[in-house]
């Protein structure tokens, strides 16, 4: 399938189905902690990149081939940013109509400032939108924004999105190492949440590999102390662990790509996900992706992830930090 992937384990929507409406990688935004890449170049104008007609074709058919309980949320999810697509809101309406499954939007939030797409996004059950930042000088840092999607026009949309929703309004906070969990930065962060007013705080961290190699998570003494600034409001989410549902397509290559187009895979991840295939198939799959030129292998914190060919990441010497629940891979061929 084009547009639509999965169920993938989500860290807060279960078993998730993706509906991908924008090319890798579409957006306004270049994050330093972008798990797709870096944005070259940055895209701020609306669009319909796919016909709406075959991205919701696509989703009545997903629908149709999962029985009952193995998918709990249908989930809005770009290769960039979801809110690009200038049909966003037909969309949900459309999806709400073929099933009863909830409808989550994750966005980075830069276009709420907009009257019409907080309309488009008023329709979902729940909204995800992202907070990294309590300043100027770190939004511009970590976010990386074009100069029209001001620091003001960001905060000023949640909080106007927040006033007309009456959905569940989740913030990410996406923390990074030595830039936004210092207590001073946390504390900027937490006076606008008591503007936005969210339903819950989702607090992040980098476990698929960062755009750039420097980017590292906080550590438990920076959790522990976002906890206590961000109050109660505010959760940890941890990595997710569950079934990357593989089928859909006729082809084992189109699927992993579908999957890793939005969704870097840890080789373990990858290898886990591979074993109702035959040693022989996964290898020969492996080794034509690679060769193929549809994918790569990124490595970041000890652990190789594998990712789109056409995501663009620095060259630069990998990080040799192991994270957690992560095994140093050493090179084979595949």
């Amino acid at each position: 399938m084009k547009f639509v992937f999965g169920p993938v384990p989500s860290r807060r929507l279960g078993q998730s189905l993706g509906i991908d409406p924008v090319p890798l990688k579409t957006c306004n935004w270049n994050c330093i902690y972008c798990q797709l890449g870096r944005t070259i170049p940055l895209k701020n104008v609306r669009g319909e990149f796919y016909r709406r007609e075959d991205i919701l074709a696509e989703t009545e058919q997903a629908l149709a081939s999962h029985a009952p309980g193995e998918i709990d949320w249908v989930t809005f999810v770009g290769s960039g940013e979801t809110t690009l697509h200038a049909s966003i809101g037909w969309l949900i309406r459309q999806v709400k109509s073929l099933t009863h499954l909830p409808v989550a939007v994750i966005t980075n939030g830069s276009l709420l400032y907009l009257p019409e797409v907080r309309r488009e996004l008023s329709l979902a059950d729940a909204v995800l939108p992202s907070l990294d930042a309590g300043n100027i000088k770190l939004y511009r840092k970590i976010n990386r924004p074009p100069p029209e999607l001001s620091f003001k026009r960001l905060v000023d949309g949640l909080v106007a999105f927040r006033k007309e929703y009456h959905g569940k309004l989740w913030v990410e906070v996406m923390l990074v190492r030595g830039l936004n969990d210092t207590e001073a930065a946390l504390h900027e962060i937490a006076t606008l949440l008591r503007s936005i007013q969210p339903d819950e705080v989702h607090i992040l961290q980098p476990d698929r590999p960062p755009v750039e190699t420097w980017v590292q998570p906080s550590d438990e003494e920076g959790l522990v102390r976002t906890r206590a600034i961000l109050g109660d409001i505010a959760r940890v989410i941890h990595p997710s662990s569950g079934f990357f549902d593989l089928s859909g397509t006729e082809s084992l290559i189109d699927s992993i790509v579908g999957i890793i187009i939005r969704h870097p895979m840890r080789e373990d991840e990858l290898m886990q996900t591979l074993e109702r295939w035959s040693p022989g198939e996964v290898d020969t799959a492996l080794k034509e992706l690679k060769s193929s030129g549809q994918a790569q292998v990124i490595e970041r914190y000890g652990c190789r992830f594998w990712s789109a060919a056409s995501a663009h990441y620095p060259d630069e010497i990998h990080s040799l930090v192991v994270a957690p629940g992560c095994r140093r891979h050493s090179p084979r061929g595949t």
